[in-house]
């Protein structure tokens, strides 16, 4: 069995054919699929979602840094407030991206510190969005680190050395259709941490493998890169599922 660490199941992407993409998924293996959150015009749509799946769908709960502007307040209220009403498993996706605008990374920056905090104050780990930012999210972490702090660095797209730190941080590194690129480049290094420093996810609808590449990605292409994994690590496909799985159950408390 496998388990899709982070997956965009509400998107519109998959409007025409939701329940029918989930179905392959299942079929392919996959039982579980942990949902990140956006901003609160997303929250309604993942609740229906869970509702639907109840014993598939996991939510997180969170401010995606791009959705991070001048309301920010008001969406991080919106953040706190649904953790008074209800549980979730992490906090997320949170983060600091500067490749769409880099005029809000002083806001970026409090609003990924408030909700490290928030996680701490829910005993919960926190799911990392990171894009041309990874010196700006090892600084925040750096202020922010202790035993409580954990969690998964979303996405890993980074060097070795950036590996390394972000495992130093508690941090899982989550794998997706990135390490199937031929210039992706961590296919080169991975296998240097063993397998229980990792998570697989697939951030469908975004990012699909190969032979996928470009075109929509959807929870069941997490059999393509549990292959890869497999060649890297020289292991079998069974063993990448059974430790990665292991290792997001023990990330998010299951």
């Amino acid at each position: 069995m496998l388990t899709d660490t982070h997956t965009h199941l509400y998107s519109n992407a998959f409007a025409e054919d939701r329940n029918e993409m989930i179905q392959r998924a299942f079929d392919a293996g996959i039982k579980r699929f942990f949902i990140p959150a956006i901003d609160s015009s997303y929250t309604q749509a993942m609740y229906a979602l869970e509702k639907d799946y109840p014993s598939n769908v996991f939510l997180m709960m969170g401010l995606h840094p791009t959705s991070v502007k001048e309301n920010y307040e008001d969406e991080l209220t919106h953040v706190e407030e649904q953790f008074k009403k209800r549980g979730f498993y992490a906090v997320g996706e949170i983060g600091i991206d500067l490749y769409w605008d880099t005029s809000t990374l002083e806001i970026q920056k409090i609003a990924f510190k408030r909700q490290i905090q928030l996680a701490k104050k829910y005993k919960l780990p926190i799911v990392i969005h990171c894009r041309d930012a990874f010196d700006e999210i090892f600084e925040v972490l750096e202020t922010e680190k202790s035993d409580d702090l954990f969690g998964i660095f979303h996405c890993f797209t980074g060097t070795l050395e950036q590996a390394k730190t972000a495992i130093s941080y508690n941090m899982k590194l989550g794998i997706g259709g990135v390490v199937t690129f031929k210039n992706g480049k961590i296919d080169t290094f991975l296998d240097q941490f063993p397998l229980e420093h990792i998570v697989l996810e697939t951030d469908s609808p975004y990012l699909s493998p190969a032979p996928f590449r470009g075109k929509r990605n959807e929870s069941s292409y997490l059999a393509l890169i549990c292959k890869k994994l497999s060649e890297i690590y020289t292991v079998s496909e069974e063993e990448v599922a059974r430790i990665t799985t292991a290792n997001s159950l023990e990330v998010f408390k299951i």
